[in-house]
């Protein structure tokens, strides 16, 4: 997606400031809050990359889903681990890729990097799609083709990431991310359903060449955006530019803090994501159907979470208010994780997909708003190591784990440990609790 070196000027498609409304009219009243909540929208270019990211992440929700239970259908009585050491192989190059995509987003034309990203990922689909079409798809298939997407994200990610705050106003990006978090949830709740009708329907290639073919809609996204990326020249190395991303980071304590934290709730929070598989099967004897629904709840509080955040914007004591939800969604993990009635559960995944990501969205709104534009590649780049590299090594840890005690027994210590880590920063600061 390309973007600017600089700040671009976008106030000719800034939102209208408000037509009146009649005092009390209900009509008046709905379309004040509409436009509060869709205020990121009113700009063209994010509302083209907004309606193509959300037809994709359709298409990578459906495979994701389709995706762990082909696993699991291939692996049997190891399932427990391979769905966790393909989550890890998926988020993995993260750890090792990221921090060079960073720096290559801020040297580099990003609307071709993110367009090359966006094709390795349809080929990955397409290969994948063929291989169960034609029966001939094992395990190793899977995990290999995790990796190749994995890659192609890392390199996408830093870019991606550092467009969003130059589509909107300052004032408007909390919204954005939002909105953002919103279509991605959104996809958590049409994919997962549209994957369990297609699976019945069609089969397992018919899922995995849908999404092949929702990619489609990103990339010509991309190439409708009027936004263009200038870099910057430069004569330093990849190594010096990288070395002052950090600096930047180490003299940031709040930066320091976030970073921290978002490493913490994915580290410990999204494996209830990746053991609903099991859960289905082995805890509630029941088969994709039921699991399409426990994710659709899921998915379902997280769109409820990010309507909150895009309502709410920019606030006072955003710091303290992401802590409070984080210690809540530990809670909610370990009431998950010990009750055994399913429309319980159910309303309990609401919960914490709620919390999930009205955590997830203030935290990038955070670092977004204290990240300079000049910086924010790199910057961006080290906060998504942390955030997205606590996927892969707490589904790892945790799929092992698994294996050796039980899923809920794991998701249980996982809870107590991510409200532990919110109640230190609530009681300590860390730099984060007063932002």
């Amino acid at each position: 997606m390309a973007i600017p070196s600089a700040p671009v000027s976008i106030v000719s498609e800034a939102p209208p400031s408000g037509a009146p409304v009649e005092p009390g009219g209900r009509d008046g009243i709905t379309l004040t809050v509409v436009r509060r909540l869709a205020a990121a929208l009113h700009y063209r270019d994010f509302r083209v990359l907004w309606c193509g990211a959300l037809t994709s992440t359709i298409g990578t929700w459906m495979q994701k889903v389709t995706q762990s239970w082909l696993v699991l259908t291939l692996t049997g009585p190891a399932s427990a681990f391979y769905l966790g050491l393909d989550a890890f192989l998926g988020e993995a190059p993260i750890l090792f890729f990221t921090l060079i995509g960073g720096v290559i987003a801020d040297r580099r034309d990003r609307r071709q990097l993110l367009l090359m990203s966006q094709y390795v990922q349809m080929a990955a689909a397409f290969t994948l799609a063929a291989l169960v079409y034609w029966d001939v798809v094992r395990v190793w298939h899977v995990l290999a083709l995790s990796v190749v997407t994995g890659i192609a994200q890392a390199f996408g990610g830093p870019a991606y990431q550092s467009l969003i705050p130059l589509l909107v106003d300052k004032q408007h990006l909390p919204n954005a991310i939002a909105l953002n978090s919103i279509q991605f949830n959104l996809s958590r709740v049409i994919g997962p359903l549209i994957a369990g009708a297609a699976l019945t329907a069609f089969g397992m290639a018919a899922c995995f060449g849908l999404n092949g073919v929702s990619f489609l809609a990103v990339i010509a996204a991309l190439l409708l955006l009027r936004v263009r990326h200038v870099p910057a020249p430069t004569r330093d190395g990849i190594q010096q530019e990288l070395r002052g991303g950090f600096a930047y980071v180490r003299s940031q304590r709040s930066l320091i803090g976030l970073t921290f934290l978002a490493c913490a709730t994915t580290f410990f929070g999204t494996p209830i994501l990746t053991f609903l598989p099991l859960f289905a099967q082995d805890v509630f004897q029941g088969g994709v159907g039921q699991y399409t629904r426990l994710m659709a709840f899921a998915g379902a509080g997280a769109v409820t979470g990010a309507l909150i955040v895009a309502w709410l914007g920019k606030y006072r004591h955003m710091g303290r208010t992401f802590l409070m939800l984080q210690l809540a969604f530990g809670i909610l993990v370990v009431l998950f994780a010990v009750t055994r009635v399913v429309w319980v559960n159910a309303v309990l995944l609401f919960g914490c997909g709620a919390c999930m990501v009205m955590v997830f969205a203030t935290i990038s709104s955070l670092v977004q708003l204290i990240v300079p534009n000049e910086l924010r590649g790199r910057v961006v780049s080290i906060y998504l190591v942390a955030f997205r590299g606590g996927m892969p090594l707490g589904s790892l840890v945790g799929g092992y784990a698994a294996t050796m005690s039980s899923a809920p027994a794991v998701l249980t210590v996982n809870g107590l440990l991510l409200s532990s880590v919110a109640a230190w920063f609530l009681l300590k600061g860390g730099g984060v609790r007063d932002l």
